[in-house]
């Protein structure tokens, strides 16, 4: 009686073990896809969740450890992974040109769709935020979004 309630321990060891190696591939299957730092962390909680069953650790111990390895992870090293790999990665013109200050070259009015303006050496399309709000030439403004190929400025006001 005690050799089959064994046996069906181990079974069921069998199957966590399986669960936590299946866990962990689909996570680093999932970074590999996304190369964006998504789930290498909770890669790591799987695999110390692994090491833990198969050193015959309670379920409920390899769980814990997953949750707390994957928080610790994400915690401690993420901000310095994320700023190692953004650290040599450059602004595009889209990014660089968000918050910049620049002077209107045409007139700027929405409701006549016109205005324009250059930002480093090429000719934007100028939007006012307001519709009312018209922008003469010579106005200085700033970039507060762009949407498609248009700028989207307001009058720059300093203070």
């Amino acid at each position: 009686m005690q050799q089959e309630g064994s046996d069906e321990m181990v079974l069921e060891d069998s199957y966590i073990t399986i669960a936590w190696l299946v866990l962990l591939i689909i996570l680093l299957v999932v970074e590999i896809i996304t190369v964006g730092l998504t789930s290498i962390w909770a890669a790591g909680g799987a695999l110390v969740a692994l090491i833990l069953n198969i050193l015959k650790f309670p379920f409920l111990v390899q769980v814990v450890a997953f949750f707390a390895v994957t928080f610790l992870l994400l915690f401690f090293t993420r901000p310095f992974a994320v700023k190692c790999i953004n650290s040599r990665r450059e602004k595009t013109n889209y990014e660089g040109i968000i918050g910049k200050t620049i002077r209107i070259a045409e007139r700027v009015d929405n409701m006549s769709q016109t205005g324009m303006a250059v930002v480093n050496g090429q000719e934007w399309t100028v939007r006012s935020e307001k519709d009312e709000e018209i922008l003469g030439a010579g106005t200085i403004a700033k970039v507060i979004n762009i949407s498609g190929v248009k700028l989207i400025v307001r009058r720059y006001e300093e203070g």
